[in-house]
């Protein structure tokens, strides 16, 4: 059960829970939604009856809230089972729809750009559309991961299908100038290119101020389960007039580009979600960010630390750092012990003894990637538990430090 603001009661201990860029605590009115759906509104919500068109009703007020966080039309978001699926409806189905039905018809559209620090959602597959003829580019990223749009004009091409950066980094919150490079897609455009952009927004999301069409942006992922609301639900954006190929068959649901009976409970949710980032989403935001400065501080008294982060131009959220003569997942495992949880990083990759990509990318070494540390807050984080944490991540390093001289 939950036991004051931040810190979470289990049978075993209290533990301060820091790795909310991996999933965040249901927010209350969240589960109240979802209690809703599954208890009052369940029925589905194509049939004909009242209590069909009750949980249809449903759908449609989570529609319209996402939308309005986006600032989009409810007609151009479509429900997903989550940011990964919104990933790959995006891209691949962006990519197929730009080479034709088969590969007989096939036009000059195949190439892909994407980021060397995307999601895997995104990297595979765009990797995976080598087997059918793409090509990828992949944009190196500077030291505090961020794309040149330099680059991306350089990387643009005539037969360019897609190109799809993310807008927030979820190992070490970078965030991406969108404005620049959806300037150089408007410039490719002009000159007679039909490239669309898509940005995975699933860690930007009621962190920082997302306005797709006024940027220009085509397609746009987020989820549910990084804002408060329930896993298993996300969407995609789609402005009017993208053309998509579907990646699944057999209904009509949400323009028949994710066909079967709609999740209603988490669609509910992630309404729920939605209307928190439009109530208090930007004043959330800062207090979080007021205390990953904090941390930061409290983190800069322990020796010889790389933070990863950039000091500006990152999220709210997220600070990643490394602690060398640590083992990442040494230090993990450590903490827990003391009621603190962290990652290494991804949470798709936390079983995967290597080193992040991401971090590799910006130039660090192997050894500073495996000694690294994301700590990622929420609107329930509070300061007793920054300080908390601080002190406990200190006593750790030192005694790991101490053990492995």
């Amino acid at each position: 059960m939950y036991a004051g603001r931040g810190t979470i009661r289990t049978e075993m201990a209290t533990l301060i829970y820091l790795d909310n860029a991996a999933t965040t605590r249901p927010h209350p009115s969240v589960v109240d939604a979802m209690a809703y759906a599954l208890t009052e509104a369940f029925g589905n919500p194509s049939s004909l009856h009242g209590v069909g068109i009750a949980a249809e009703r449903v759908v449609t007020a989570a529609r319209e809230a996402v939308a309005a966080s986006l600032g989009v039309a409810p007609a151009e978001i479509v429900f997903t089972s989550g940011g990964t699926e919104a990933n790959n409806l995006a891209v691949v189905g962006a990519a197929r729809a730009a080479r034709g039905p088969a590969p007989s018809e096939a036009t000059r559209r195949r190439h892909l750009v994407v980021s060397a620090i995307e999601h895997a959602s995104v990297r595979t597959p765009a990797r995976e559309l080598t087997a059918d003829g793409f090509e990828v580019t992949e944009l190196p990223v500077d030291a505090e991961g961020r794309i040149s749009a330099a680059d991306l004009a350089g990387a643009l091409r005539p037969e360019t299908a897609v190109v799809s950066i993310m807008a927030v980094n979820n190992e070490i919150g970078t965030v991406q100038p969108l404005q620049d490079l959806a300037g150089v897609m408007r410039a490719h455009r002009a000159a007679g290119g039909r490239a669309v952009l898509h940005v995975d927004a699933v860690q930007a999301w009621g962190k920082i101020p997302l306005q797709p069409a006024r940027l220009g942006i085509d397609l746009l992922s987020i989820s549910g389960h990084k804002v408060h609301g329930p896993k298993g639900i996300g969407a995609l954006y789609v402005r009017r007039g993208v053309r998509l190929a579907a990646l699944q068959r057999g209904g009509d649901q949400e323009h028949a580009l994710r066909p079967g009976t709609e999740n209603v409970p988490g669609i509910a949710g992630l309404g729920a979600a939605a209307r928190l980032i439009l109530a208090d989403g930007h004043a959330a935001a800062a207090e979080v960010a007021g205390l990953v400065h904090r941390l930061r501080d409290q983190l800069r008294r322990i020796d010889d630390i790389r933070v990863n982060t950039p000091q500006t131009g990152a999220a709210p959220h997220i600070l990643n750092v490394s602690f060398p003569g640590a083992r990442g997942e040494t230090l993990l495992h450590r903490l827990e012990m003391d009621g603190i949880y962290v990652s290494t990083g991804s949470a798709c990759h936390a079983h995967r003894p290597e080193p992040s990509h991401v971090l590799v990318a910006i130039g660090r070494s192997p050894d500073e990637a495996m000694s690294s540390l994301r700590f990622s807050l929420s609107r329930f984080t509070t300061e007793a538990e920054i300080e908390a944490a601080a002190s406990a991540v200190a006593a750790a390093v030192a005694d790991l430090r101490a053990l492995a001289r």
